[in-house]
């Protein structure tokens, strides 16, 4: 993976389609949409040990990252591969610190693959995120982003831009509610976020569909009622397959990039 910053990015829109949104009903008042994995690539591991050598101007080459690899794969994960980190950003920053130091990582290492791992800028949004939020804006779907996360995603919404009915937008206006795990205090799977986030879109679950790539954790919607779409992981900004979802929610129209 590539060390992408995307800044006030410019994404035109061009949709092809019998009819447009305005005349479409859509099927869904809301859609709520995962981050990492669905809107955007998550960093690889290797691609933060290497960015946090670089950024300390050690030696970033193979060996050396493979090194700090092993040695981070050697201890126990099962702290930080939870979601239940993502509930409170220092409860988060505690488990990341506690296993870095069970690596045998020393505190200057530590604090930048730290600070790598929480760089919203660091993970790059798909091609066609940017015309699927202006389509369902337009189509006057209301939009959340439901994430377990330990940091703020707006900036990293704020930074691109697109073309919609009403002119050049921030994708960060386009987003009518935000459910952050760390914001809440609940993280997928459990059904407090979800119920959160219906009740911050004040919809009921048979009118919002939720997307996401992990069935473990976004398919646990269904549970409260929400028709759920899972997509493969996101592996490439490349990757379009965000039609999909104006499959569901916009019938009959096409989304092209």
């Amino acid at each position: 993976m590539t060390d992408q910053h995307v800044n006030q990015t410019i994404y035109p829109r061009n949709v092809i389609g019998v009819r447009s949104p305005a005349t479409i009903q859509p099927r869904f008042s809301g859609v709520l949409l995962d981050w990492r994995g669905t809107l955007v690539v998550a960093p690889t591991y290797t691609w933060l040990i290497t960015r946090a050598l670089r950024d300390l101007g050690r030696p970033h080459d193979s060996g050396a990252v493979d090194e700090v690899r092993q040695r981070l794969a050697a201890v126990d994960t099962t702290e930080v591969e939870s979601s239940a980190v993502d509930v409170d950003a220092g409860l988060h920053r505690q488990a990341y610190s506690a296993w870095f130091r069970a690596a045998g990582l020393d505190l200057e290492l530590s604090d930048a693959l730290y600070a790598a791992e929480s760089d919203v800028a660091a993970n790059p949004f798909a091609e066609d995120v940017g015309a699927l939020l202006a389509e369902m804006h337009d189509a006057g779907v209301r939009i959340g982003v439901l994430s377990d996360i330990h940091v703020d995603l707006r900036p990293a919404f704020t930074a691109q831009r697109v073309q919609t009915a009403s002119g050049e937008q921030s994708w960060v206006d386009l987003v009518d509610v935000w459910v952050l795990s760390f914001e809440v205090g609940a993280a997928k799977p459990d059904p407090v976020i979800f119920q959160e986030a219906l009740a911050l879109l004040a919809l009921p679950a048979c009118e919002v569909l939720m997307v996401g790539d992990r069935a473990t954790h976004d398919g646990a919607a269904v549970d409260l009622g929400m028709t759920t779409l899972l997509v493969p992981p996101l592996t490439s900004p490349s990757e379009r397959r965000l039609h999909r979802v104006l499959d569901l929610v916009l019938p009959g129209h096409d989304l092209e990039i």
